[in-house]
């Protein structure tokens, strides 16, 4: 079971109901088994590069990890998970408690580790696959200003090691968001998300084509969630270049917090995302599948 999960690891390292998609196409959605009481609340995915395998992340310190089966067009047909859910410990070897266990973002480094970033005492962490801590990364003054719960949730990894983050911020919507670049051991900004509307920053990862994937949810009361995905491109002086890839209306799937991106054998770039429930029976864990156009 562990060693599926291992695997996956290591792999990694290397539109219907929308109202908007110009440059993405909905393939399809599933609901996850429900058998493991800790698995809820997913934050944070990672697929292996022929979205086969991942690795979900839940916002209460816990890791799971499954394969799964697609059909021609990409879109997941059937989940095996690998083994009960993985719960996530401190330095003592103990399981995180609250406040220190609301993790939320989840990547994976070229040595099949995992980079996890916390809302509530805000922070990123360097994990074993197996959940035990190896270090956190260094948190300067800036980041304890960060409201309780709009903290990290966007975390991505460079292909030069680089680390990126960007908080959630603001219910109600800001003007922008800063992008922190954590290399050769310090944090700096590396640029500013420009905001719109009320939608906020929950997931991002680098695409082979060294672009930043940005996921994004807004909440309407009465109607549910809504999902953006902007494509950015950074330069040395910032953002050079910002694109909405989808769009989809409120309501349409459940809370996407957590995205992928994978490759099918033709090269095409997907993107996959997993929603958090809440561990509520009202809210659905699920994941949702595009493609994406060039």
């Amino acid at each position: 079971m562990r060693a599926a999960l291992l695997a996956a690891a290591l792999a990694a390292a290397g539109g219907q109901g929308a109202l908007a998609a110009p440059r993405a196409e909905f393939m399809g959605s599933i609901l996850l088994p429900s058998g493991d009481p800790l698995l809820g609340g997913l934050s944070g995915l990672q697929f292996s590069p022929d979205g086969r395998d991942f690795i979900a992340l839940s916002d209460r310190g816990g890791l799971a990890a499954g394969e799964v089966e697609r059909d021609e067009g990409g879109a997941v047909v059937g989940i095996r998970m690998s083994g009960p859910v993985i719960v996530l410990r401190g330095r003592e070897g103990l399981p995180l408690d609250a406040p220190y266990g609301d993790s939320e973002g989840l990547r994976i480094a070229a040595d099949g580790s995992l980079l996890i970033s916390f809302e509530q005492m805000h922070r990123v962490a360097h994990y074993r696959i197996d959940g035990s801590l190896i270090d956190t990364l260094p948190v300067p003054l800036p980041f304890a200003g960060f409201p309780a719960n709009s903290g990290f949730e966007a975390l991505a990894l460079a292909a030069d090691g680089s680390v990126y983050a960007i908080p959630e911020g603001d219910a109600a919507g800001q003007a922008d968001y800063p992008i922190y670049r954590l290399r050769g051991g310090a944090w700096a900004q590396a640029g500013v998300l420009r905001g719109a509307g009320t939608f906020r920053p929950v997931d991002a990862q680098f695409g082979p084509d060294g672009r930043l994937y940005v996921l994004e949810r807004d909440f309407w009361p009465l109607l549910g969630f809504q999902t953006r995905l902007r494509r950015v491109t950074l330069g040395p002086d910032g953002v050079a270049a910002d694109e909405p890839l989808l769009e989809t209306r409120a309501g349409r799937f459940g809370n996407l917090e957590g995205l992928s991106l994978w490759q099918d054998e033709g090269g095409g770039l997907h993107a996959t995302m997993v929603s958090d429930d809440n561990f509520l029976p009202v809210q659905v864990s699920q994941f949702v599948d595009w493609r994406l156009a060039d």
